[in-house]
């Protein structure tokens, strides 16, 4: 294996995993796909689809014990509702903390984690698809160039210079993600970002404006909408 990418089954890591096969070809790319107590398993799903397509080798881990103290919207344990409505008027809400649908975290961990797996694998790049508009405002503070800097030099440095981190998207907006997934032939109708686990999309949530608003910019309709 040359390259782990961090698996989720949404738009940015399907994106990044299209970009990880063209760039060192389905044999070499291992998708891990970590499960941390969502309340839904829907994007794990559509992520099982997604390795098929791509044919790709995919790993799954479970951290959710680690989350069980967590009041985070998104976790089976929280008794919180997921806001309907976008991260810009949430942040209005919380004053510029993070949202409600931050994991504490999160990415923290599953790039230590995955680091750990990648060395064992022989891996010598890990991909993740953190971008602009998470990081905006401080919605998800572990997306932010300054975050991305610190694990990136962590984790070379841990695996004696060994192991880098490539995050593609950083600076780009779900605008840009999409538009470049198209140009990839990205299958985005086996994509899931909704953080509600019903049959369809509720359209509502904070990832779901930011996923229609970025396809109703490159000028197509999301294909999830269309089945709403």
């Amino acid at each position: 294996m040359e390259a782990l990418v961090l698996f989720s089954g949404g738009v940015d890591s399907t994106t990044c995993l299209a970009q990880a096969v063209k760039n060192h070809g389905s044999e070499n790319v291992l998708a891990l796909s970590i499960y941390y107590g969502q309340k839904h398993n829907k994007e794990m799903e559509c992520a099982e689809k997604l390795v098929k397509h791509y044919g790709v080798k995919r790993q799954t881990l479970d951290l959710s014990k680690i989350f069980a103290d967590s009041s985070c919207s998104l976790l089976k344990g929280s008794s919180e509702e997921i806001p309907k409505e976008s991260y810009a008027s949430q942040l209005e809400k919380t004053g510029g903390s993070p949202v409600s649908t931050y994991v504490p975290f999160r990415n923290g961990l599953f790039l230590a984690s995955a680091a750990s797996i990648a060395i064992s694998n022989g891996c010598s790049i890990i991909y993740y698809g953190p971008h602009a508009d998470d990081a905006a405002g401080n919605a998800y503070p572990d997306c932010t160039p300054a975050f991305n800097e610190a694990m990136s030099t962590a984790i070379y440095e841990g695996s004696g210079r060994e192991l880098r981190i490539a995050a593609p998207f950083l600076n780009m907006s779900k605008k840009d993600i999409v538009k470049l997934g198209l140009e990839l032939g990205v299958p985005y109708e086996l994509t899931w970002s909704c953080y509600e686990g019903g049959d369809k999309p509720c359209g509502k949530c904070g990832t779901c404006i930011d996923r229609i608003n970025a396809f109703k910019a490159n000028g197509v309709t999301d294909p999830l909408e269309m089945e709403r």
